[in-house]
């Protein structure tokens, strides 16, 4: 925070900038263009290696910039609803990885339109990460205000409202694709917990912020991936690879990657009808502690035709610093975090409203 603070670190400062381990931002420059991303560019890389080796002199101190200001409360301001956990959940300090999700009843009297939400863990050392849920025929509750799950929610239909990882924003969802909860709907939260090493306790809570407007327009999630995976030890180079042609006019808002700890290098491509190839995310070296959704700065425009396309590639030998096994062992899919996961979600929009129910087919 200050210059004495930054000119003792100026050599670590220039190295953790230049390996771009920070700030923590994984797109590859050039592949994709997002909203907020944090990343430095190849100018302010170069500045900051500068300054390290010229001894890292101070500027005019009449120049220096206000210290930053963090939001305090929900970073988009004072929510419409917000809603909690009503319980405390306890996880013990040893054990695999616990999936549990949690049917929260909204208590909506009338339909509502959700426009933005944020999630907030109670606590951040033990939440990986959140999926957000509408159960508008309140069947998760039948189950118990908490039972295991891992995947889907348990119930259908279930109408995906959004996730959370840490480091991520509030989500706010694209102009006029704002999602409708009906009177009555419950609200479930599925929960990833890692214990700790000592017993914990989470209650999330979840902020709402609604609009008067109906949608115009669906979100619609097209998954890549597989759950075809058996990764020999010592294996640097396993990949997986998946494909899909959308079949009507869309625009892609945004992009989600899920692996786990061994994936090292993903691809996401679009080949249009033409040949013309376009990237749709490149993270060259993955990290699962920086997982995150990424939306586009400008919609993709896909004609019908285009072919989307994943290929994630995983190193299981001990020169991985991210194995979580020494030495290594044979992985397969699954869902703890010593297992692995190859999934690319690409968010579309389809371009005529008539074209949603094909699409969705």
């Amino acid at each position: 925070l200050s210059y004495d603070d930054a000119a003792r670190r100026s050599g670590v400062i220039a190295a953790v900038t230049g390996g771009r381990v920070m700030p923590p931002w994984k797109p590859q420059p050039g592949h994709g263009k997002f909203q907020g991303e944090r990343g430095l560019t190849a100018a302010e890389i170069a500045t900051l290696r500068e300054w390290a080796a010229g001894g890292a002199p101070e500027g005019n101190p009449a120049e220096r910039p206000p210290l930053p200001r963090f939001a305090e409360g929900w970073r988009l301001g004072e929510p419409d609803q917000i809603v909690r956990m009503p319980a405390p959940f306890a996880v013990a300090a040893e054990g695999e990885d616990v999936y549990q999700c949690f049917a929260i009843p909204l208590g909506l009297d009338r339909d509502r339109y959700v426009r933005a939400l944020e999630f907030r863990p109670s606590n951040r050392r033990l939440v990986h990460h959140a999926l957000v849920f509408a159960d508008p025929a309140g069947v998760a509750r039948r189950k118990g205000t908490s039972y295991p799950c891992f995947g889907a929610p348990g119930f259908l239909p279930a109408r995906g409202l959004g996730g959370w990882t840490p480091g991520m924003p509030p989500i706010t969802l694209p102009e006029g694709a704002q999602l409708p909860l009906a009177k009555g709907t419950d609200l479930v939260l599925q929960l990833h917990l890692h214990p700790t090493g000592k017993p914990e306790q989470e209650q999330s809570s979840v902020a709402l912020y609604f609009t008067g407007t109906p949608p115009t327009r669906r979100l619609v999630d097209i998954p890549l991936g597989s759950n075809r995976i058996d990764i020999p030890p010592g294996e640097r180079a396993y990949q997986v690879r998946d494909r899909f042609t959308v079949p009507v006019d869309v625009e892609a808002v945004g992009i989600i990657p899920h692996a786990h700890y061994l994936c090292k290098d993903m691809k996401g491509l679009a080949v249009l009808p033409d040949g013309t190839r376009k990237w749709l995310l490149w993270i060259a070296d993955w990290d699962f502690a920086w997982q995150d959704q990424y939306r586009y700065e400008t919609p993709l425009q896909l004609p019908a035709g285009t072919r989307l396309e994943m290929e994630f590639t995983y190193d299981n030998s001990a020169a991985n610093p991210r194995n979580p096994s020494h030495p290594p062992r044979r992985v397969g899919w699954g869902p703890d975090s010593t297992d692995e996961m190859a999934g690319l979600h690409v968010q579309v929009m389809p371009v005529r409203s008539r074209d949603l129910e094909e699409l969705l087919r």
